[in-house]
């Protein structure tokens, strides 16, 4: 297999990928694109390479820097605006972590505290059910933005070795 169609093949299984970490495909693209390339890339080399839009390159960079996943730079003397991709793995998925927990965790966790306030009479198969559903939940919930919180503050090899011992 030559470069050219490796690089294809991975911006696409990138952009499935993606997809299914709640980022949409073009977006898992222009990262992976981002990824692969060793030197920042303007909008129209993104745009070429790609062939989408100039909208959808900028709503999709936009994007991606609000997910803490590109940075822009500028080079002296030039007007374009270049993006570049953290190639470091760990930081990519302790960022894609921290913002799903941000955008579906945290919210889920609010909603079930809120739900912990509902009154009712504890003779009530529904209440009690409804009651001890949502603590469960809760109890779920608050577990996995533990254990996320810790994967967002390790080290990766800590973090690694310490999966790796639950489950020998």
């Amino acid at each position: 297999m030559e470069l050219a169609e490796g690089k294809q093949k991975f911006i696409e299984a990138w952009g499935k990928l993606g997809s299914e970490w709640g980022i949409n495909r073009t977006m898992a693209q222009v990262h992976a694109l981002l990824l692969i390339s060793p030197d920042a890339l303007t909008t129209e080399e993104i745009m070429e390479e790609l062939s989408i839009s100039r909208g959808n390159a900028n709503m999709t960079l936009r994007d991606l820097m609000g997910w803490g996943l590109i940075e822009k730079q500028h080079k002296p003397g030039e007007r374009k605006e270049y993006f570049y991709a953290d190639k470091d793995t760990w930081n990519i998925a302790r960022q894609v972590a921290q913002e799903r927990k941000k955008r579906e965790l945290d919210p889920v966790i609010k909603i079930l505290n809120e739900l912990n306030s509902v009154e009712g009479n504890d003779k009530d198969p529904a209440y009690k059910t409804f009651k001890k559903s949502v603590a469960d939940i809760n109890k779920l919930a608050k577990n996995v933005n533990k254990t996320l919180d810790t994967m967002l503050k390790a080290d990766e090899n800590w973090f690694w070795g310490s999966i790796f011992k639950i489950f020998k």
